[in-house]
């Protein structure tokens, strides 16, 4: 018999959190803000386009669930917070093949289930949710210098980005000793500035050829 997941259970995931309450991790609070810019830069960069709009929007998504995660610490919210950047990647690798590879669109939507089997193949061997990530940008990075694509340069630079933050977010544990913050803050900072320039790589390419809007 399957026991009942209690959603509202308390979760107790960072350093910086030392109880429940609202207030519990006010550096990672604030830290979430680079979200919310981030989505402001990328709806000014979209100028009305689609894409631009839509990956805008859910790059405040990421905004709202992490911070409400990081607010209230349950179950629930932790889902939340890992199902919204789920839904960024996955529309971004839905996307990508068709703005940067002109895949016809009925064929370009798999590159979201091709992310879902990598997901799960890789948390099978212990990679987790973000490691797939990593891979994914360094793969569109490969994938666009072969081909001698100008925009490989944003994902390489955002694959180094996101490494160093996924290795910030490691370690958030094993720094408390000395540094009661944490690090996962610093998380949040370096994955608003991953969204921001996958995102206008995204939005460019696009501008540039308006078919695949």
């Amino acid at each position: 018999m399957l026991t009942p997941v209690n959603w509202t259970a308390y979760v107790d995931g960072y350093c910086e959190r030392t109880a429940p309450g609202l207030w519990g991790e006010p550096l990672n609070d604030l830290a979430n803000l680079a979200f919310l810019v981030a989505a402001g830069m990328v709806w000014w960069r979209a100028a009305g386009q689609r894409t631009g709009r839509t990956l805008a929007l859910l790059v405040a998504l990421v905004f709202v669930a992490s911070g409400v995660f990081h607010l209230v610490a349950t179950r629930w919210s932790a889902v939340a917070d890992s199902a919204a950047i789920l839904v960024f990647v996955l529309y971004y690798a839905a996307r990508f093949p068709r703005v940067f590879f002109q895949v016809p669109a009925k064929w370009a939507w798999l590159g979201a289930p091709a992310f879902v089997v990598l997901t799960v193949a890789m948390s099978a061997l212990g990679g987790g949710l973000y490691l797939p990530a990593l891979v994914g940008l360094a793969g569109f990075a490969v994938a666009l210098l072969v081909v001698r694509n100008p925009y490989w340069p944003h994902f390489a630079v955002a694959a180094a980005v996101f490494a160093l933050s996924l290795a910030l977010r490691s370690i958030d544990g094993v720094v408390c000793g000395d540094f009661p913050a944490g690090t996962h803050f610093l998380w949040h900072l370096l994955n608003a500035v991953v969204l921001y320039v996958v995102s206008a790589a995204m939005i460019a390419r696009t501008r540039e050829a308006p078919s695949l809007r």
